[in-house]
């Protein structure tokens, strides 16, 4: 899966705990909020799903929800570890 039209944004609040939002940024738009799973061994685990916002135009088409929401917490995974070297990130090897 290409990872690269995902986006997280991570929100604190005041005695809650964080809330993250994975937003997917091409067609179809739709966005996910996620809090850390703290029953996880890493106390993040695939994240638990608290909101899912949808065009209407996707409804009744659950399987292709299915996918890119597993896409997107695969990305909410993927999105806590060690970032990548500079150098493999480039988009120009100049």
């Amino acid at each position: 899966m290409n990872f690269s039209h995902f986006l997280r944004i991570e929100r604190d609040g005041a005695g809650e705990p964080s809330k993250h939002h994975v937003i997917h940024t091409h067609d179809p738009k739709f966005s996910m909020e996620l809090i850390p799973d703290g029953d996880a061994p890493n106390k993040i685990g695939r994240g638990v799903i608290k909101r899912v916002r949808v065009p209407n135009s996707w409804a009744g088409d659950y399987n292709q929800y299915a996918k890119l929401m597993a896409a997107a917490q695969d990305f909410f995974t993927k999105s806590f570890a060690d970032p990548a070297a500079k150098a493999e990130t480039r988009r120009f090897q100049a």
